[in-house]
């Protein structure tokens, strides 16, 4: 079994973290696998070569190991787009522009119902799950869009498509970030 810790370098780390880290750790040794630790450092606004170099000496100071040198995703740009570029061409994503607001108001709608809230808060109701539009056809001809959403219930059938749709975005700097 692998496990991850995947912290951004935006502040210091605080309690939560060390529950997670720790939590993924154990489950590895446990299991006879390997823990990874990833530096989602994405938000180049906010992220620190401090917060990072911080990061790691807290993790070590809780006695936690991995192997060097961690992976930093801001140095996989390439791969994310070849891979979802791969996926836009199979036809397992879809274009989405919701934002977080959108999804809750459609959750939020009178005529909808209830909507399910997962641990993160509310599950996307499929609000563009239709988008399978005329240019979905032509993948070669038309790009992939910005905001996407992956449509894992195609090769998943048998779970439900709500716990394994992941919006992706490509924000204007072009990186990429689970929208939530």
């Amino acid at each position: 079994m692998i496990t991850r810790f995947a912290p951004s370098p935006t502040g210091p780390l605080h309690l939560g973290h060390a529950f997670s880290a720790l939590t993924a750790w154990d489950l590895a040794q446990a299991e006879g696998g390997r823990f990874l630790l990833r530096i989602d450092d994405l938000d180049q606004t906010r992220a620190r070569a401090q917060w990072e170099e911080l990061i790691y000496q807290d993790l070590t100071g809780l006695g936690l190991d991995w192997p060097r040198p961690c992976r930093r995703e801001s140095e996989h740009m390439g791969a994310y787009e070849a891979a979802l570029d791969a996926l836009w061409a199979r036809g397992l994503l879809y274009p989405c522009t919701c934002t977080r607001r959108d999804i809750a108001e459609a959750l939020s709608a009178p005529q909808e119902g209830a909507g399910a809230v997962g641990p993160d808060g509310p599950v996307y109701p499929g609000t563009c799950r239709g988008n399978m539009s005329y240019e979905r056809s032509f993948p070669d001809v038309y790009p992939r869009p910005r905001g996407v959403t992956l449509r894992l219930d195609m090769a998943l059938a048998c779970a439900s498509s709500t716990l394994f749709e992941h919006r992706i975005d490509t924000p204007t700097g072009g990186w990429h970030a689970y929208g939530g």
